[in-house]
């Protein structure tokens, strides 16, 4: 009978070790490495700083950031990133 192996396979070791270094757990950086097309650009969606303070903040609103009316575009995007 043949023994398993069960270490887990990096698919893409590269960005395993950079997700790591992040400070990402070694699990949840496996699974992004692991992930198909991970890391390659998906949507058409502009960058926070492309937006404008109104649209950041409606988008705030949406996801129920507090604290959103006292913000300047620079918090929001901010707030909006490590929600």
């Amino acid at each position: 009978m043949a023994k398993s192996n069960n270490i887990p396979q990096i698919e893409n070791e590269e960005q395993y070790e950079a997700l790591v270094d992040k400070g990402y757990s070694k699990e949840k950086a496996a699974r992004i490495a692991n992930t198909k097309d991970a890391g390659k650009k998906g949507g058409k969606a502009s960058t926070y700083e492309e937006r404008t303070k109104k649209e950041l903040y409606d988008q705030a609103k949406e996801i129920g950031i507090d604290g959103r009316s006292k913000m300047n575009k620079k918090e929001l995007i901010s707030a909006l990133r490590n929600n």
